[in-house]
């Protein structure tokens, strides 16, 4: 009990002592409460401190315990004049804090936030993900980084325990990459969803599809995002992403080629993006994969199409309505 009013246990044991045998002197005082002499001293000057006890007016150079009912109940006065203190202290923090809110959201942009750095970006995230009430939708172009794959697992895990909706859309390249495999094959597990295509939108990431975080510059995620939040940039983001989800196939499982043309879906996209200009690079690199392997897939293609150049694939291709 004494305890919770600041005492430790050998204090706590010296003053009952001194209640219960006024008259101990030093050595009897530290025999009865399993302590050196040391020991007592110290604890007498914390009851000191704490005023439970004084210098004794019938046995000089003694000291005596002061009435629970006083010393006691002047100590626990002083801790609430303490607590109040603090709680006043905390509550002007807290309102401090609100002010600074407050002060923030008045200067966001009213279409959206601009948040530079990563630093910036990642603690936006954090915040939306401890908001999220439903769902969580995000678009990652590209291979994925293992390493924020692993610092994902953690957050994923308690958005899903909370029974948030995840749904996760990635490129095709990604099938290739164990360690993208083995996440969305946890994701999974646990609950989420994962869907792959030949292409993906930009990087987007959708809470509740209320607010959405878009990389500022697509070819640069370090320089930051737009944090969106009016329905009139929202709604486009979120038909975006539907549309790609609806396309695209769950991991786990393998396209059908077109019973129509033969081709697979990404054949379909290396043809429609070749045609719209793209070299073989910039056509891997929206692909996420390499220019020998957009080479593989045309010369797949024009094959099948009894085409001798690329141009002559093209013309076939667009008169057999390929594209």
């Amino acid at each position: 009990m004494l305890e919770a009013l600041g005492l430790t246990d050998r204090a706590g044991r010296v003053y009952r002592t001194l209640l219960d045998r006024p008259a101990a002197d030093l050595d009897e005082i530290a025999a009865h409460c399993a302590l050196s002499t040391v020991q007592v001293h110290d604890c007498l000057d914390e009851l000191g401190h704490l005023m439970l006890v004084r210098a004794s007016a019938e046995h000089p150079g003694r000291m005596c315990a002061i009435d629970p009912a006083v010393g006691l109940a002047d100590l626990l006065a002083r801790q609430e004049v303490e607590l109040a203190e603090r709680q006043a202290t905390l509550a002007a923090s807290r309102a401090a804090v609100t002010r600074l809110v407050a002060d923030r959201a008045e200067h966001r942009a009213a279409h959206g936030e601009r948040l530079l750095g990563i630093d910036a970006v990642q603690h936006r995230l954090e915040q939306m993900a401890r908001a999220t009430q439903r769902e969580v939708l995000s678009s990652q172009p590209g291979n994925q980084n293992p390493v924020d794959l692993d610092a994902s697992r953690g957050p994923d895990a308690a958005a899903l325990a909370r029974g948030i909706a995840m749904r996760s859309l990635y490129q095709d390249s990604t099938r290739h990459q164990l360690h993208t495999v083995n996440y969305a094959h946890w994701l999974h597990s646990q609950g989420g969803e994962v869907r792959t295509s030949p292409t993906v939108p930009q990087r987007i990431v959708l809470i509740d599809r209320r607010e959405a975080l878009v990389p500022i510059d697509p070819d640069d995620n370090r320089k930051g995002a737009l944090h969106v939040t009016e329905p009139g940039l929202l709604q486009p983001l979120i038909d975006l992403f539907d549309q790609a989800w609806n396309t695209a196939v769950p991991l786990g499982s393998t396209a059908p080629d077109d019973p129509a043309t033969g081709l697979t879906a990404t054949e379909r996209e290396i043809l429609r993006l070749l045609g719209s200009g793209l070299t073989d690079e910039a056509t891997g690199q929206r692909l996420g994969v390499s220019a020998r392997t957009v080479g593989r897939h045309m010369a797949s293609v024009m094959e099948r199409l009894n085409a001798t150049s690329r141009f002559e694939a093209g013309i076939k291709a667009a008169q057999h309505g390929w594209l």
